[in-house]
């Protein structure tokens, strides 16, 4: 492909309408992803044959005089995939709408009959991603990577022989990973498989536990969480859903040894101290604890957390707990919703250790609005005072479903910061507290493209988080929303979710047991016939 010299004003990089064109499937999620990552603020509408967006466009045009509607496309991605008994060659063509009849941007691969899937979806993602990256004049830290475990990607490389030089080479010519995210996928991936042999994982499972209640639904979030509020008179109902759930299921992954416990949500602590010793009392009278190497629970949100919660918590030796303050700047925390002060963080976590708890995780999120290196700066500085155990950064993802996404145009004022200078500033202040990273993981839609980290002391490092990431062991999930995961020896993977609405999950406990009795049918033969291991 003709390299372009395209300058900045003959490009518009956010807010416009995209459509792009496949005659076939084949990929779509990787090429729509793909493209998101360079035009995060705009609208991507998918069509499968030029007579569609005919159609489109005359119906639009019928319409121009509502600004609601808009008028077409400003940029245009046509994929086709030509094929006769297999396929032969992918052509990529990319036209402006000034220039609608003739591409600015044309390029093609051909497809050998000896390439598998995988190396096409790689040669189709190569072929797009170097005609963005010539369209914007950027490049991505992680390459034309879209899925969220790219640390995953570097353990089977280093599990398969590769050395570290290897394996980050293979990051960088295969996936155009820059060099410092390679390098720190790679530190990671070696990190996890030190803690991964420290555990019979492959022996073991584990268990999520979801709490789907929070004291306010912040700006950012579009996890399956409903205000407290509306659901005071129905939390104990929840609990018997859960108990109900918890003996129907408690015995699916025998023998298997249960190795951690994580209670998440939504917020746990929004249930009252009696609620929470009914919840844990619930997990003891109903599995195995004996092994278990690490059991967690989000006090999440400062002002769900109260002294008589933590003594709870500790009483029953909950060895790991997270206070997420998210930012240490009020004015973005009352900008998200957070209703609490940044002086409430700071109580909860000296009292947290005043109480005892050695193992403390806090959540940060970069990419909030008006948050600038400055302000990512103070936050850093003022949870280095506090000195957790481990911090986990999350570059803000703009979901779909949460009311920061749906309402984006009235923040239109406020910048959405994540940059390298910000990832590295965190980085950089972690390490000279004596937090190294651990786990890693990506989301759809983040901000700059970057990354989840999680950073820890040596030796307080989340198992669970990594269990989860690398998709090694299998995890019964219990709750509304929860999504048990089953992992066959032969690295298959399988999912079976319960519903997320509170009210059918408490009305339909028994369908959700149901679920995972008759999903784990397959999963028990398979055990059965390598002779259980």
């Amino acid at each position: 492909m003709g390299r372009l010299q395209i300058t900045d004003k003959d490009f518009v990089t956010e807010n416009q309408m995209i459509y792009l064109v496949l005659n076939r499937r084949d990929f779509e999620y990787d090429i729509y992803s793909l493209i998101k990552a360079f035009y995060s603020g705009s609208e991507i509408r998918v069509f499968d044959a030029w007579e569609n967006i005919e159609s489109q466009e005359a119906e639009t045009s019928l319409q121009e005089s509502d600004p609601d509607t808009g008028s077409g496309w400003e940029l245009l991605f046509d994929v086709f995939f030509e094929s006769e008994e297999a396929l032969r060659s992918v052509s990529l063509r990319i036209f402006r709408q000034a220039e609608k009849e003739q591409p600015f941007i044309t390029d093609s691969v051909m497809i050998s009959e000896d390439m598998t899937r995988i190396r096409i979806k790689s040669a189709v993602k190569t072929l797009l991603y170097r005609a963005l990256c010539d369209m914007t004049g950027r490049t991505l830290p992680w390459g034309d990577l879209t899925g969220i475990r790219p640390v995953k990607l570097a353990m089977s490389r280093i599990l398969a022989g590769d050395t570290n030089a290897q394996t980050a080479r293979f990051l960088r010519d295969v996936y155009h990973v820059s060099p410092q995210k390679s390098a720190l996928a790679v530190m990671i991936a070696n990190k996890e498989k030190f803690l991964l042999d420290g555990m019979d994982y492959r022996n073991g499972y584990s268990l999520y536990i979801g709490i789907p209640f929070c004291p306010s639904i912040c700006l950012y979030c579009s996890f399956s969480s409903s205000p407290i509020s509306l659901w005071k008179s129905k939390t104990d109902d929840y609990l018997d859903a859960l108990e109900k759930e918890m003996r129907g299921t408690r015995d699916l992954f025998s023998p298997k040894l249960l190795q951690t416990v994580y209670i998440g949500g939504g917020t746990p602590t929004t249930l009252s101290s009696g609620q929470l010793d009914r919840l844990l009392c619930m997990v003891e009278e109903n599995f195995d604890l004996s092994q278990v190497k690490e059991f967690t629970v989000e006090a999440g949100r400062p002002d769900s957390v109260t002294e008589d919660k933590l003594k709870v918590l500790a009483a029953h030796g909950i060895g790991r707990i997270s206070i997420n303050p998210q930012t240490m700047n009020q004015k973005t925390l009352d900008l998200i919703g957070r209703r609490h002060t940044v002086g409430q963080i700071e109580d909860t976590f000296h009292l947290a250790r005043a109480l005892g708890f050695e193992n403390i995780n806090m959540d940060l999120i970069v990419g909030l609005p008006g948050e600038g290196p400055e302000e990512v700066a103070y936050t850093m500085e003022k949870i280095g005072t506090l000195g957790p155990d481990s911090v986990t950064v999350h570059a803000l993802a703009l979901k779909r479903s949460s009311r920061l996404n749906e309402k984006l145009a009235d923040y239109e004022a406020i910048s959405f910061q994540a940059s390298d200078e910000i990832m590295d500033l965190t980085m950089r202040r972690n390490e000279e507290r004596g937090l190294y990273p651990y786990y890693l993981y990506r989301q759809k839609n983040m901000a700059g493209n970057f990354e989840n980290v999680g950073y820890a002391v040596p030796g307080k490092e989340c198992l669970y988080n990594i269990l989860i990431m690398e998709e090694v062991q299998s995890i019964l999930a219990l709750g509304a929303g929860g999504s048990t995961k089953l992992v066959y020896d032969d690295g298959l993977i399988e999912r079976i979710e319960n519903v997320k609405d509170i009210k059918n999950y408490i009305e339909r406990t028994d369908e959700m047991i149901a679920r995972k009795r008759n999903g784990t049918v397959k999963y028990h033969f398979s055990r059965e016939d390598k002779g259980g291991n």
